[in-house]
Order: C-alpha cells, then structure tokens, then sequence
C-alpha cells in the first residue's frame, strides 16, 4: 500500500470532486463542444484594468502587500459598500482583500468554526459550501429551497432547520445556481431569527452587481445584522476577473481580525496585480460594469424564453447569469441528461443535483457565453429533443406546444 495515500485525511477523502468541474474538463480542448456549465463572463477584464497594471508592473510594483491588501483598496471597497448598499465599514480593520471569493468563505469557516458546529446551506445552492464547512470541521445542514417559493429562503423552512448546535447561516444571494435574488421584505424574517437565536450570516454576494430586477439588498443593511454579518464578494464575476483571484469580505473587526491571523499564515496577501486591477475597475470600471450587465440582462431574457419555447421549463431568474431550468419531463436524471447532451448534442450543462437537495430535475445553463453560442446551443437541445423522442416526454408532461423556430430563437439568432 503507498504509504502516503493510506495516510490521507479521512475528511478529504470523503469529498467528491467538484461536479462542476467535471464537466469543465471534458470540454477542454473539444473546440465543438459548446460550454454552458462554468460561471465564467466572456468578456475580457475592462481595459481601464489592464492599463493600470501595466503602469504599475513598470513602476515594479510587484512585491508583498499588506496582509489586509492595498490600503488604497480596501478604502475604496468600504466607499463603494456604502454608497451602494448603505453598510459603512473601517477601511483599515474592517475590510480584508483576499485571493477571490472562495479564499473569503473558508476563511471565515474557519474563523467560526468548532468541532460540532452546525451550519445551515440552502439548497439548490454553491457546491463548494458544504465540503469547506466539512473541512473545517463544522456540520453541513442543507435546508430545501423550492421552487413554488422561487428559490428563496423562507423563515419557516429556516426556523425548522435551526438546532442548539446552529451557530451560522450561509447565503447566497443573487444564487447559483437559480438566479433567484432576496427583496428587503424577504430578508426581515431571516434577520429577526438570526437575531433571536444568535446566529452568524455568512453573505456570499458575488453576484451583487448582477441584480436585473430591483437593487440587490444585503442582509447586513438591515438594523441589527451589521455586525453579525459576514459580507463575502469579489471582482470576478461584475468585472470579468475570474484569473485575477481577488475578493474581500467585510465584518466585524474581531471576526475579520481572526480571518486576517489566518490568511497571513496561508496566502499571506492577494495578487498585488490583481489588487491593482480591482482599485482600477472600482474608480473607473463602472461604464464596462454596465455594458456588460446590460448585455447579460438581454441574453437571460431571451435565452430563458427560448428555453421555454423548445419545452424546457425554465423560471426567468432575477440575478447572476443562470437558467435553471426543469428536465423533469424528459423522464431522465439531471445526470443522465447532461451526460447524453454532452455526448450527442455537444452541449455542457451542469446536473442539478450537484447542487444539493431540489436540484434533482432541474441543469444549470450560465448565460455567460456569447449570444451566438447560445443562439447554437438552443438549436443543439431542441434537436436533440426531437431526435431522441424526448421532447414528446416534455410535451405529453407539460402539455407543451414546441415551435418549429421559436420567435425568441429566431431574436437571439439576430444578435
């Protein structure tokens, strides 16, 4: 037996690997595949971005940063929490830069977390939540989302989830991967049973920027949650800067004191070019933050009415940029489903249950890529619907009209 695999943590080992991920290599280097299963934009970073690293790659500014990331940074960070959700917070202990959003979840897990502490994860939801709560030691509670209520969370589903041993709440809101967002009226309820039990709210909002209906909310504006709320974002989706790695996360000042202590152990600071790109987009990166919102907002219309056109029934999310649309009457598994699309259609997709509880019968479809790919991609499915004799499923279930050329096809076509 190799003496080092025998040896691996039982933890790790107990882990499956991202399902997200296992799609994302198979299309890999298949040039005819169409990718619609990672959340990646498919713009490039705003040039504003990228000039301003050039400049300070010149200037040699490639050394360390402070543990907490370029003051600078963070003191545009804070400006923009306020001026956009009304939350102030300490630029210089309030605030900590991270390498990308993921780097901000573990650790504050990790910062909170005791052996036999529980952590309540709506599901459908980001399948990284419950394995980083695992390897901190802490207790994954998936509580079912459903789809009559939209993908929220309601106070009565959480107020059944929560025990003696729940000590935090992780949300996700804009979500991925239903889209769904959480209006100030939504959020009272939740506020008043984190407030009543004592519990933590740690606040993935990735997507914020990416709210199509209203203006996102974060549960931490709401009177009493400051200061138990754990507010966790990035650049990479807003700005199209997923390689750059760079997130933040602002809270409390002991709680990110404690996160600081860690992260100074573990990645000691963020890219500095990456924090250079950031301070850039928040001081000039809003007209291509824009543009491209703007253009994400007409793909998700239109790429969910041509879904629902073909027999996929499929809710028009209100944020980030999923569909998470029914497979349900085709009769097949969402596992079976992406795998089939995949192989005879060409199309990735992700399997709704990788996504926890209620993600079964349902695919996650990004809207990230280009309208031509999803133009393409509509096409692919809808023929192969019909080839396979699924689409009759759909219909027969659904009692669905399926069109020839959908009107909503033939507009994604034109873009």
């Amino acid at each position: 037996m190799n003496p080092i695999s025998s040896r691996i943590s039982p933890v790790v080992q107990s882990i499956p690997p991202s399902g997200i991920r296992q799609f994302f290599n198979v299309v890999e280097g298949d040039k005819d595949i169409i990718s619609l299963g990672v959340g990646e934009p498919d713009f490039s970073t705003p040039k504003c971005a990228i000039d301003a690293v050039k400049r300070s790659l010149e200037q040699g500014q490639t050394m360390y940063t402070p543990n907490e990331g370029m003051s600078d940074l963070r003191e545009a960070i804070a400006e923009y929490m306020h001026a956009s959700f009304g939350i102030r917070y300490e630029p210089s202990r309030e605030v900590l830069v991270t390498v990308g959003g993921s780097e901000a979840i573990d650790l504050a897990l990790r910062a909170i977390l005791s052996p036999g502490d529980e952590v309540i994860v709506p599901v459908p939801g980001y399948i990284a939540y419950a394995p980083l709560i695992r390897l901190n030691g802490g207790t994954p509670v998936e509580l079912e989302l459903a789809e009559k209520d939209q993908f929220k969370l309601t106070a009565e589903a959480l107020r059944q989830a929560i025990t003696p041993q729940t000590k935090a709440i992780m949300v996700n809101y804009p979500s991925n991967p239903t889209g769904a967002i959480m209006t100030h009226e939504d959020w009272l309820p939740i506020a008043r049973l984190a407030v009543q039990h004592n519990l933590i709210i740690l606040s993935d909002e990735i997507y914020a920027e990416l709210t199509y209906e209203g203006k996102h909310v974060s549960i931490a504006s709401l009177p009493g949650m400051r200061e138990r709320t754990v507010v966790i974002s990035g650049f990479s989706k807003a700005y199209a800067m997923t390689g750059w790695r760079v997130g933040y996360v602002c809270g409390d000042r002991a709680l990110i004191a404690a996160m600081t202590k860690i992260h100074q152990y573990t990645a000691l600071c963020a890219p500095r070019v990456g924090q250079a790109a950031a301070l850039e987009c928040l001081r000039s990166g809003q007209a291509d933050k824009e543009k491209m919102k703007r253009a994400f907002n007409e793909r998700r219309r239109m790429f969910a009415a041509a879904l629902n056109d073909i027999g996929l029934s499929c809710r028009q999310p209100q944020g980030a940029f999923y569909l998470f649309p029914s497979i349900a009457g085709t009769g097949l598994s969402s596992q079976v489903f992406a795998e089939r699309l995949l192989v005879e259609a060409k199309v990735a997709v992700v399997p709704g249950h990788v996504f926890g509880a209620g993600g079964e019968g349902f695919i996650r479809c990004s809207y990230a890529a280009s309208s031509v790919q999803l133009a393409e991609a509509v096409e692919r499915i809808d023929r192969w619907l019909k080839q396979t004799g699924l689409v009759y499923k759909i219909r027969d279930s659904l009692r669905y009209s399926v069109a020839v050329m959908p009107s909503s096809l033939r507009k994604i076509r034109l873009k």
